[in-house]
């Protein structure tokens, strides 16, 4: 379906001074919807992403001046902010490009100091160039591993969204217990070597919170709400039976709203609840081990976890938005911020511990799962970026575009384009402290994953930058130094021993998936998506799958099978009044879409014999038979979304919805929308069908 062309911003001719400026600091001035077209961005657009960088470009004489500036710094620099060298790879150009006779020196982040032209360790290091002429520069060095290591034997395991996974003991919704029990069993009695969830990021509090977990307060630390109370040791030593006992009580009545009356998931009194049983809790003396152990963890995290804990204590004063904050508070280095700490010690030490508490729990689950058998275990989630108002963007504003939203320029499936409400890293400041936030935040996920999913991949190459008050068709791309970017997971995902897997569905930049490929991460394969787009626009064979990938029937983002299957998603979008053409329209196209599908798994033997006393009912052979085209794919890893696994019908996540949908709020439920304990999942006859066909087919082909 081709775009629509009236949403485009008219065509504008940039000054030739203006184009270049841009260039020079990695703004675009178009970009390229499809192969064939070309769109222009406008000048606001490029004036303000500029600003948002620091460049003034209001006039075109500031515009000279910056150019000006621009050509002469680097024309007199002798090494860029920070250079990245691949182990076993060629010079980097910034070091060949040096004058002859430059002496080069490396303090590594081990502690020695080597000369810069022989081997180096792995990590980021501290490079200092010395010219002939007496110049001298320093930069990060950025030492790499070519590539991540195969992730090993193929694999197949389950997705889920951990909030909709509860149990008979989860306190409202699915929690950290859940996951261990789930990665348990499904090592042990389903041969699965992953599982793959949702962003467990710090969410922003509120009332409402913001219930999507791809818009959380911080990236760097883990949520408490998905604690499982009762695993924290000192909930032995409670002292008062009568606030413990109230507090189960508590827990019983949401987890019947949701089981048995037909509630959504409230993760507003989940928290509620959590935080009046770890206030309880608090009150409990660490013992001497456990003190150290948490001492430690402080000392490891440092002032990350520090700015992380002062910004909830002062949220809990002030509100959540601290751009509303009194003015000396709004700079996690004023002196009033430090006197606030001071004053509210107690509360961010809270804060503290019950991120260590969680930290704790994440690690067990991955240890459990791998006790399990799973060569990977637990797969989680990096979001694309922050919440505005959260703690990250607090803590570290420095190395945020100011006034500029992280989005997606108008395409064919949305001709308004999309603003997500992200503020985006500035790449000039990540170059100059090395990828320091990056590099933490990857430090921080890979403790607890062997396995981590990076949303919308295509950001560590650029990002759709949107000014504030603005529509998405007013924005422009912005660009990273996306080796620098690579390099960084590349290296952390390495010292992890971990997967890596880029979500890289929709418009892909040409040469993004060749330089994941090449540096060893793997891609995102949605069996409905996987084309021959250079043939007859036909479902791709299996065989023509690319290996390196994640390949799946759906995601959260998607219809689950069975909804494609019976039609129910365009049911939907009609009833909520989503549909952008006729009924009859839509129905007649996603028809003919999945007979397409239908066709080619029956002509490939893998739809089997249906109905009468001992056949499978047409829908779950057919989610069978999906599943099995996965299977007969190169593919690295299969995953099973856990709903199919049962007939949910609902989507997690309805794009294009707010309040007409609940998003992010849905328990796992079966074909008739009752919901499905994890109890429940472990017995379904269904299920257990559907991963013996799994576990048959993995098992010939891997």
């Amino acid at each position: 379906m081709p775009a629509d062309r009236s949403a485009e911003p008219p065509a504008e001719d940039l000054p030739e001074d203006l184009t270049r400026l841009a260039a020079l600091h990695g703004v675009a001035t178009s970009y390229r919807p499809s192969p064939d077209r070309t769109v222009p961005a406008s000048a606001a657009a490029v004036t303000l992403a500029l600003a948002a960088l620091g460049v003034d470009a209001s006039t075109p004489a500031a515009v000279r001046t910056a150019l000006t500036a621009r050509e002469d710094e680097l024309r007199a620099r002798l090494l860029p902010p920070t250079v990245v060298r691949w182990e076993g790879g060629a010079t980097p150009a910034a070091l060949a490009a040096l004058p002859p006779g430059t002496r080069l020196r490396v303090d590594t982040e081990q502690g020695e100091r080597l000369d810069g032209a022989g081997p180096l360790p792995p990590g980021v290091h501290r490079l200092t160039a010395t010219a002939p002429d007496g110049r001298s520069a320093e930069a990060h060095l950025i030492v790499a591993p070519a590539r991540l290591p195969d992730p090993g034997v193929r694999a197949h395991g389950l997705l889920v969204q951990l909030y909709s996974l509860l149990s008979r003991r989860s306190w409202g919704m699915g929690d950290l217990g859940d996951l261990g029990e789930l990665a348990a069993w499904a090592g042990r009695s389903l041969g699965a070597g992953f599982v793959q969830v949702n962003p467990l990021h710090a969410a922003v509090p509120g009332a409402p919170t913001d219930p999507s977990p791809y818009r959380p307060s911080s990236r760097r630390f883990p949520d408490p709400v998905h604690l499982r109370i009762e695993d924290v040791p000192e909930y032995a030593y409670v002292t008062d039976p009568e606030r413990a006992r109230a507090l189960r009580e508590r827990a019983a009545r949401l987890r019947a709203g949701v089981l048995e009356e037909g509630a959504l998931i409230d993760r507003d009194a989940v928290w509620e609840l959590k935080r009046d049983a770890l206030e309880l809790l608090h009150e409990v003396p660490l013992g001497p081990g456990r003190r150290a152990a948490y001492c430690d963890y402080l000392a490891e995290q440092g002032t990350a976890l520090e700015d992380h804990a002062t910004w909830c204590a002062l949220a809990e004063v002030h509100g959540p938005d601290w751009h509303l904050w009194p003015e000396g508070l709004r700079d996690p280095r004023s002196a009033d911020t430090d006197r606030a700490r001071t004053e509210l010690m107690d509360r961010v030490d809270f804060h503290a511990r019950i991120t260590w508490l969680t930290d704790t729990q994440l690690t067990a689950a991955q240890r459990t799962a791998r006790e399990a058998g799973m060569p990977v275990g637990l797969v989680h989630d990096l979001a694309v970026g922050v919440h505005p108002r959260g703690a990250d963007s607090w803590a570290q504003q420095q190395y945020y575009a100011a006034g500029m939203s992280v989005g997606a320029p108008p395409d064919a499936f949305n001709a308004l384009g999309q603003d997500w409400g992200l503020p985006p890293w500035r790449p000039d400041r990540l170059a100059e402290c090395g990828y320091a936030p990056f590099r933490g935040l990857l430090r921080g996920l890979f403790r607890y994953a062997g396995a981590l999913r990076v949303d919308h991949v295509m950001g560590l190459f650029r990002l759709w930058w949107v000014p504030e008050g603005r529509p998405p068709t007013e924005g422009t791309y912005v660009h990273y130094d996306a080796e620098a970017m690579l390099a960084v997971l590349v290296l952390e995902a390495g010292r992890a021993g971990a997967v890596v897997i880029g979500e890289d569905l929709g418009t892909v930049e040409p040469g993004v998936r060749e330089a994941l490929r090449e540096r060893g991460v793997l891609g995102t394969s949605v069996l409905w998506f996987e084309r021959d787009w250079t043939g007859d626009g036909g479902p791709l064979p299996p065989e023509r799958w690319r290996a390196d990938c994640l390949a799946t029937a759906t995601t959260h983002d998607l219809p689950s099978t069975a909804a494609r299957l019976t039609g129910e998603h365009v049911e939907l979008r009609h009833r909520l009044g989503l549909l952008t053409r006729p009924l009859e329209e839509e129905r007649a196209e996603a028809s003919a879409d999945t007979a397409e599908w239908l066709e080619v798994l029956a002509r490939l033997g893998l739809l089997h014999a249906t109905g009468g006393d001992t056949g499978t009912p047409a829908e779950e052979a057919e989610i069978q038979a999906v599943h099995r085209f996965l299977l007969r794919t190169p593919a690295r890893m299969v995953g099973i979304w856990l709903p199919d696994a049962v007939g949910d019908r609902r989507p997690q996540n309805l794009p294009g919805t707010w309040d007409q949908y609940p998003n992010w709020r849905l328990p796992v439920a079966d074909a008739e929308g009752r919901p499905v304990t994890l109890e429940d999942l472990a017995a379904s006859p269904r299920l257990h069908a559907l991963i013996d066909v799994v576990r048959e087919r993995g098992g010939r082909d891997g």
